[in-house]
């Protein structure tokens, strides 16, 4: 009978060991694949045989792969990341596990996590399909500087909508800067004012658009018209170059969007404009969200267990969470990550200003709104109608009617 070395059995275990290895593929976008990457060392000491593939991608082609993943039923990951815009139309798919049933059984973890965040991963139809890491509590960035020199006080440009123009006409007198990038961003917070429980942005209970009724998108259009009338916007695009230098230049004062732009600004954006931005509540003190990204399990995953309790790792451990925000700006979906020094400490960039609790609150404030399929197409139709509106004189109403008789016929299909 042939003898084993010790060396022999050592090498033979570890080929066994190898070879009961998991893998497992989780498919996300920057910089949530560096958060997974991150979280990993952590939990793969509770998970010694289980390999974690991270696939990065741009945002674009990231969501476009997992479209087609969902479609075809091929390159589906154990764990699929989703951003929020995108989050209806995936959750009405039918491909990805309900997880409030066997044997993820999210159970009473729902009720640690934003309201808002889980109302939004949630499908009529399908169940609880998404589980919310990071959310995009609604703020508002401003220069300091150039309010200082406009005598323009925090309180006028929050107060109304009114005096946000006119505090715009005054920055403009003073310093030639625009109040904003694009009017469309002001009619993006109108249009979220307000919405029901149960309707979406676009959409009632029933799936039935509400673009021509409804008083926000009116509301929305008419103020987005007289900034551009005043010529107080730069008629440029978030995330284009132009954008990017006009933070960087100062010939823009305010950019609303999520909590996380305080983070692009300093890493990437605008790093050296610290100390001249400050963040504030949107104007009229409006609640709502920008962004957040959710995790989905593909109902076709091969590993979806062992996917489950990574997502669990991501999500409901305080610690994680905690991390994710203070290393990479991904405002935590978990409540009780929402405390600790952190949140108390000053903010350099912003000039000292403790902003983190601000943002804290707006997140408490947020109402919870459902998402629908064609919320993406909805958006596309909305905004190419403002352009005519801003560009081409375009009566506002027309422009409603129209954009209302497309998308319900869009969405009829």
């Amino acid at each position: 009978m042939k003898k084993f070395t010790l060396a022999m059995v050592m090498l033979l275990l570890g080929v066994a060991a190898f070879a009961q290895k998991t893998v497992i593929t989780v498919a996300a976008y920057p910089a949530v694949d560096d958060i997974v990457k991150a979280a990993l060392q952590d939990w793969q000491k509770k998970n010694p045989n289980v390999e974690v593939k991270v696939v990065g991608r741009e945002y674009a082609d990231h969501h476009t792969a997992m479209t087609t993943a969902l479609a075809t039923s091929t390159g589906l990951p154990d764990v699929m990341t989703i951003e929020y815009g995108y989050l209806g139309r995936f959750a009405q798919s039918g491909g990805l596990e309900d997880l409030e049933k066997p044997p993820f059984s999210l159970g009473d973890s729902a009720a640690k996590m934003v309201p808002f965040a889980m109302a939004q991963g949630r499908s009529a139809i399908h169940g609880q399909v998404a589980m919310p890491t990071d959310i995009g509590p609604g703020a508002m960035f401003y220069r300091n500087d150039l309010l200082v020199k406009a005598k323009v006080s925090e309180s006028e440009l929050t107060q109304s909508w009114e005096s946000f123009i006119q505090s715009g006409q005054k920055i403009k007198k003073s310093s030639g800067a625009y109040l904003v990038a694009h009017a469309r961003d002001v009619k993006d917070i109108v249009i979220r004012t307000g919405i029901p429980a149960g309707q979406g942005v676009y959409f009632d209970e029933q799936g039935k658009s509400i673009i021509e009724t409804s008083p926000r998108f009116k509301r929305g259009f008419e103020i987005a018209q007289k900034i551009r009338a005043e010529g107080l916007d730069a008629k440029v695009n978030p995330w284009s170059n132009e954008w990017g230098e006009s933070l960087k230049r100062g010939t823009v004062t305010v950019q609303m969007m999520g909590a996380w732009l305080g983070g692009h600004l300093q890493n990437w954006l605008a790093p050296n404009t610290s100390g001249l931005w400050r963040s504030t509540v949107l104007p009229e003190r409006v609640a709502t969200s920008w962004g957040g990204t959710f995790y989905a399990i593909p109902k076709k995953a091969i590993n979806k267990e062992i996917a489950w309790d990574l997502i669990k790792h991501l999500t409901l451990n305080s610690k994680q969470q905690q991390l994710a925000f203070e290393k990479f700006n991904a405002f935590p979906a978990l409540l009780d990550a929402q405390n600790g020094q952190f949140f108390e400490q000053p903010v350099a960039f912003l000039g000292g200003q403790k902003a983190r609790a601000e943002w804290k609150t707006t997140a408490s404030q947020i109402k919870p709104t459902t998402v629908f399929k064609n919320d993406s197409v909805a958006e596309e139709v909305v905004n190419a109608e403002l352009d005519l509106v801003l560009n081409k004189g375009k009566s506002i109403d027309q422009a409603l009617k129209d954009a209302h008789r497309l998308v319900q016929r869009r969405a009829s299909r």
